[in-house]
């Protein structure tokens, strides 16, 4: 059975733990397909001799002692025809970077579907640039308002909501609801067990 992605949303409100050797809390995730996987990552800021070394991220950040300022840790791994990538600083690179590093901005044909927790600038959202070079973006408890086939997984995983939900766990439910349903549309499986381990390559990559 798939393990799919519902398990970061799940843990969405949980802080991330210097403890661990990889993530687990808090995770923003970006995947994107239609552009080759090393070119999206070195405009997202990889280092060309980092991106090369393939590195576990457990030991990129073992071997450095913690990342300098201005520069978080990532990891990245590859499912079907999709790149994801993955970060728990607070937010996700490319949710903010597209709109200043114009290398980030999707081309014609490349797809993104961006997740950011946005912990310093809330609120949770979701961003899709579907191929257009447009991006669409909603808000945790709405979808798009583009009929794609990304609003109707949202809609169907109950990740769109008619009015605010007040008990306390509802928060984590609908970080779990969006996760299922970005999970659904692109057919992503990530491993829990590989993710809190470390185990995915890792990079560096500069906050923009």
């Amino acid at each position: 059975m798939s393990e799919g992605i519902a398990w970061i949303g799940a843990h969405s409100t949980i802080d991330r733990s210097a403890t661990l050797p990889g993530m687990l809390g808090g995770i923003s995730l970006t995947a994107v397909r239609g552009v080759e996987a090393d070119e999206f990552l070195i405009n997202l800021g990889a280092d060309l001799d980092e991106l090369a070394a393939r590195t576990a991220y457990r030991d990129l950040t073992a071997a450095v002692g913690g990342p300098p300022p201005g520069v978080n840790p990532v990891m990245y791994g590859q499912c079907g025809e999709w790149l994801y990538v993955l970060e728990d600083w607070g937010m996700a690179t490319w949710s903010t970077g597209f709109r200043k590093v114009p290398s980030m901005r999707p081309g014609p044909g490349e797809e993104v579907v961006c997740v950011t927790m946005n912990w310093w600038s809330p609120p949770q959202a979701i961003l899709h640039a579907p191929g257009d070079e447009r991006v669409r973006r909603a808000e945790f408890g709405e979808d798009t308002g583009a009929g794609s086939a990304l609003d109707a997984a949202l809609n169907a995983a109950g990740a769109v909501l008619l009015a605010p939900q007040a008990d306390e766990d509802a928060g984590t439910r609908l970080s779990e609801a969006v996760f299922t349903a970005v999970g659904t549309y692109c057919g992503l499986s990530i491993s829990q067990g590989l993710v809190q381990a470390g185990e995915l390559c890792g990079l560096f990559i500069p906050m923009v």
